[in-house]
């Protein structure tokens, strides 16, 4: 809606109703989940038995919490490693990929530059498929000629970095670039003609201005790394990430301990989110 053409009161009150629909709709299922991870009953459903920590730090047979329940913390542990390897992974070569798109002109940088994006527009399951089906058959020939055996490239932790490594690099990538297409070249080579040597420029110009744009593009990897599915299901091993050994424990049933893992994840999703907007706002030069 544009504040600057007048509007009738009814407009106004549809507008805003249709908003505050919108964000209900989205906080409402959140809501439900954060709510029931408190409810006393082994079920997290209706009626309400009262409130309790159980499902958090009780340590009995019939009430294991999360915070007891070795499964559960071995899979967050693993999606830790995971994420934390695709973020370093993603933010070093977005790095890269934003000099080389916003500074320099080949030939072939279109094309280049599309095939970037293409991960982002296929299906994560396709993907994963894809990462799985050309790490296997090189690990494949590799054995029969060589034989010489590349786990590495079997199901497991390393192919999940990779297949979401795929993609998550080029979002990365997207907001990297899109911080160094505002920087005023002219800074770095004031600095140069004052002596300074490229590793000086870019550690104490170049790469302040880019901090805003790697932390966030940094905290949006590990989330996107932490939370996927699709991807890692078709490339994990035995080691299985908060995700997959979510999706077992709902198969045999919802259980108020997944309502416990629910909202620690979204505590941290928003810690995680705080601390992107503080830096953003701590700028250079502010």
């Amino acid at each position: 809606m544009i504040s600057s053409i007048p509007q009738s009161r009814a407009f106004r009150g549809t507008y805003n109703a249709y908003i505050a629909l919108f964000f209900l709709f989205l906080i409402a299922p959140l809501l439900v989940v954060a709510v029931f991870s408190f409810n006393d009953s082994l079920f997290p459903s209706l009626p309400w038995m009262g409130g309790t920590l159980d499902w958090y730090f009780s340590d009995t047979p019939e009430r294991q919490g999360l915070f007891h329940d070795d499964a559960i913390l071995e899979s967050m542990v693993t999606s830790l490693l995971v994420a934390t390897g695709v973020t370093v992974l993603s933010v070093l070569l977005a790095l890269s990929n934003a000099f080389l798109f916003e500074r320099h002109d080949f030939k072939g940088k279109s094309f280049l530059y599309s095939l970037m994006l293409v991960p982002l527009v296929i299906p994560g399951v396709i993907l994963g498929i894809s990462v799985l089906a050309f790490g296997s058959n090189i690990a494949n020939n590799v054995e029969d000629n060589w034989g010489i055996y590349l786990d590495f490239l079997r199901p497991g932790l390393v192919m999940v970095i990779l297949g979401q490594f795929a993609f998550i690099s080029t979002i990365c990538t997207l907001v990297i670039s899109a911080r160094l297409r505002k920087f005023d070249i002219q800074l770095e080579e004031a600095a140069l003609n004052l002596g300074a040597s490229r590793f000086d420029v870019f550690r104490t110009i170049t790469l302040p201005w880019l901090r805003p744009a790697i932390v966030g593009s940094a905290i949006v990897a590990f989330l996107m790394s932490f939370e996927n599915f699709n991807t890692t299901l078709i490339l994990v091993g035995s080691d299985a990430p908060l995700t997959i050994t979510m999706f077992d424990r709902l198969r045999q049933g919802a259980t108020p301990v997944l309502n416990a893992v629910s909202v620690l994840l979204m505590v941290v999703s928003g810690l995680l989110a705080l601390i992107s907007v503080f830096v953003q706002r701590k700028e250079p030069g502010q």
